[in-house]
C-alpha cells in the first residue's frame, strides 16, 4: 500500500533522493529477514499462536505509528519495527498447514492460506493509491492498522495451538499433575516422544531452537539452494513492486489512483496461478506417490514449478519492452502477470517442499530460507532506478530474465532429480 504513496511520503519530508524514496518502501521487507530467524524457533518452543497473536499487536502498534512520523528517519525505524511484526506468519504459516494436513492435502490448504496474502501487492497498491491521492499517506497506514486490529480481535477467539509438541506436552503436564494429586508415593515418568525426560531444560531448549536456522542454513544444501532461488524470485516481485509507479507515472504520465489500478495485472496473474496451481500440487504428488508404490517423496512438490521457471523471463521481457518502447498499457501489465503467474507457481511448490522435507522442523527451516529471500526484496528495489536509468527498461529486464532463466531451469531439475539423495545426508531433514 505505501509503494503508490511515495511521492507524496517524498514531498511530505523533502527526500529528493530516489534510493532514500524506495528505502521507506523496501526497509519493512528488511525486517522479513531476520524477524523469522527467532519467531520460527519461538514456534517450536512455545507453540504457534503466541507468537502469532504476539507478533500482530507489535505490527499494528509500530505501523500505527508510521502514521504519526514526523521525519524520515522514524517513518524508516517504525517501518521496519512493523516489519518484524508482520513476518511471523513467514515462519509460522507454512508451519501450520504442516502441523494440520497430511502431504496428501496440503495443497488444497495452501489455496486458501496464500489467497490474502498473494493478492496482497494487487490489493494494496491500489488502496494505497487511492488514499493517498483522496486524503494523505498517513492514512495508509492508518487503515491498515485498523484491519490488523479488527484480525487481532478474530485471532484471540479462533486461533487455535497445532504444534504437536506444545499440545502433548500440555497433555502430559495435565497426566503428571492428576497422577501426583492421586498417589501418595513415586509414579512412572510420563513424558511426551519428543521429550528425552519430563523436566525439560528450557535454557538449553531455546538456544538449540534459537541456533537451529542458522545450523540449516550452514548445513542444508536444499536450504542453500532454495534460498538462493527464490531469493532472486522474490527480489524480482518487490522490484516489479517499486517499479510499477515510476513506469506509469514517469512513461504513461497517470496519477496515483490509476497507477494503482495496474496492480491488478501482477494480482490476477498471482490469483489465477495460485488457486490453479494450489490444487494441482496434491494431484500431481498422488500420481507420483501411485507410480512410486505409494511411497510419497518431497519431490513430488516440484514439477509445477517448471512452468513458473519459463513465465519469471517472458514476463520480464514483455513489461521490460513495452515500457521502453511506449507501447500500449497493456503491454507492460501482460509483462506483469506473467512475473506474478511465475512467481506464485515457485513459491507455493517450493515453501510446500520445505515443510514436507523438514516436517518438526519446519519453522525453522522456512525461517532460514525467508532470511536470503527477504534480504533480496530489500534490496532489490534500491538499485532499480540506478539499473534502468544507465540500461532502459528493456535491457535492463532482459539482464533479469537471463539470469533467471539460468538460475531457474537447472536449479529445479537438478532439485527434482538428485533432492531425494541430498535428504539422505541430511541430520533434519525427511530422508524416508
Amino acid at each position: 500500500m505505501v509503494a503508490p504513496a511515495a511521492g507524496q511520503i517524498a514531498s511530505g519530508f523533502n527526500i529528493t533522493d530516489q534510493f532514500q524514496v524506495n528505502l521507506t518502501i523496501s526497509v519493512f521487507v528488511l525486517a522479513y529477514a531476520f524477524g523469522p530467524l527467532i519467531l520460527g524457533p519461538l514456534c517450536e518452543v512455545f507453540g504457534r499462536v503466541p507468537i502469532l497473536r504476539g507478533c500482530n499487536l507489535f505490527f499494528t502498534a509500530w505501523n500505527l505509528g508510521c502514521g504519526f512520523a514526523q521525519n524520515e528517519s522514524q517513518l524508516i525505524a517504525f517501518r521496519f519495527l512493523a516489519g518484524l511484526g508482520g513476518s511471523a506468519p513467514l515462519a509460522a504459516g507454512g508451519a501450520v498447514l504442516g502441523d494440520m494436513f497430511a502431504p496428501e492435502d496440503r495443497g488444497k490448504s495452501l489455496a486458501i492460506y496464500s489467497l490474502a496474502p498473494l493478492l496482497g501487492p494487487a490489493v494494496g497498491p491500489i488502496a494505497g493509491g487511492w488514499i493517498a491521492e483522496r486524503s494523505t499517506w498517513r492514512w495508509v497506514f492508518w487503515s491498515t492498522s485498523i484491519v490488523a486490529g479488527i484480525v487481532q480481535i478474530m485471532g484471540f477467539f479462533t486461533l487455535r495451538e497445532s504444534y504437536a509438541p506444545v499440545l502433548l506436552d500440555r497433555k502430559a503436564k495435565k497426566i503428571r499433575a492428576k497422577l501426583d494429586a492421586e498417589s501418595s508415593g513415586s509414579v512412572k515418568e510420563v513424558r511426551t516422544i519428543f521429550q528425552k525426560s519430563a523436566k525439560r531444560d528450557y535454557r538449553h531448549f531455546f538456544f538449540v531452537s534459537i541456533c537451529r536456522p542458522f545450523v540449516l542454513a550452514a548445513q542444508e544444501p536444499i536450504i542453500q539452494a532454495l534460498g538462493l532461488y527464490m531469493a532472486f524470485i522474490y527480489g524480482i516481485i518487490y522490484l516489479v513492486l517499486a517499479t510499477i509507479p515510476q513506469i506509469f507515472t514517469n512513461v504513461y504520465h497517470e496519477t496515483p489512483g490509476f497507477v494503482g489500478l495496474h496492480y491488478i495485472s501482477l494480482g490476477l496473474g498471482l490469483w489465477v496461478c495460485s488457486q490453479i496451481n494450489s490444487r494441482l500440487l496434491d494431484i500431481v504428488y498422488r500420481k507420483l506417490k501411485e507410480r512410486n508404490c505409494g511411497v510419497g517423496e518431497p519431490e513430488f512438490r516440484l514439477p509445477t514449478t517448471f512452468p513458473g521457471t519459463i513465465m519469471i523471463p517472458i514476463g520480464l521481457l514483455i513489461a521490460g519492452w513495452g515500457a521502453q518502447e511506449h507501447t500500449h498499457w497493456i503491454v507492460p501489465d501482460i509483462g506483469f502477470a506473467l512475473i506474478g503467474g511465475g512467481m506464485v507457481l515457485t513459491f507455493q511448490a517450493m515453501m510446500m517442499y520445505v515443510v514436507d522435507t523438514f516436517t518438526i522442523y519446519a519453522a525453522s527451516a522456512l525461517a532460514a530460507v525467508s532470511f536470503l529471500r527477504s534480504i533480496a526484496g530489500f534490496g532489490f528495489p534500491l538499485f532499480a532506478p540506478a539499473m534502468y536509468k544507465t540500461l532502459g527498461y528493456g535491457v535492463g529486464n532482459t539482464v533479469l530474465a537471463a539470469i533467471a532463466f539460468v538460475i531457474g531451469v537447472p536449479a529445479i531439475l537438478g532439485l527434482y532429480k538428485y533432492g531425494k539423495r541430498i535428504r539422505g545426508l541430511s541430520k533434519h531433514a525427511k530422508n524416508k
